[in-house]
């Protein structure tokens, strides 16, 4: 049986998780420069599972405004295109039958709005995360009372350190999130 110092520290870890998870997809909205952190996540409808493009193709950017993506198997390649068209990045791939090229457009005002809209998305995806496992480590201290392991008390004290955690991760979301729209808007 779970302890209240393991759930507190596993969901510590696991929020903890999505936070450094956000920044590194945060680091592949590059500001006007192709990077493979802009597609390598996407995730593709491939032979009835869902890849990442990572997963199934070779990232290279030989330009510093030109992503190109070759599969490893060539039937796949409408199925990516179609992926990234369907992230709604703002960017629009060619596929010219062997592989993918990404153009990745000068950054216009609207662009760098697009942009700060998907760091939004992205940022709000992890806050759900972080509130998920609250949720969770708050069933299973809920659990340890019911099985009468812990006594009112100590729940309600985990319960204010979850909500703690909780609160200190979204500060970092948030505080990532406010300096990545600085960069974005800086021209």
């Amino acid at each position: 049986m779970e302890s209240l110092d393991d759930i507190q520290l596993a969901s510590e870890e696991k929020m903890e998780k999505a936070v450094s998870f956000l920044q590194e997809e945060l680091s592949g909205l590059r500001t006007g420069k192709a990077s493979p952190h802009l597609v390598e996540n996407i995730q593709v409808d491939y032979y009835g599972t869902t890849q990442r493009v990572r997963d199934i193709a070779n990232i290279s950017t030989p330009e510093p405004r030109l992503i190109v993506i070759s599969p490893f198997d060539p039937s796949s390649l409408g199925a990516i295109e179609k992926a990234i068209q369907g992230a709604n990045l703002g960017i629009t791939p060619m596929n010219d039958g062997r592989l993918i090229r990404v153009p990745i457009p000068e950054l216009s005002e609207e662009r760098r709005k697009e942009l700060i809209k998907v760091a939004k998305r992205m940022s709000e995806e992890q806050r759900v995360a972080v509130r998920n496992v609250r949720r969770e480590a708050n069933d299973a201290v809920k659990a340890l009372l019911k099985e009468k392991a812990i006594t009112e008390d100590d729940r309600d004290l985990a319960l204010d350190e979850i909500q703690k955690s909780t609160d200190q991760q979204i500060k970092k979301i948030d505080d990532m999130l406010a300096q990545k729209e600085k960069d974005l808007m800086e021209v």
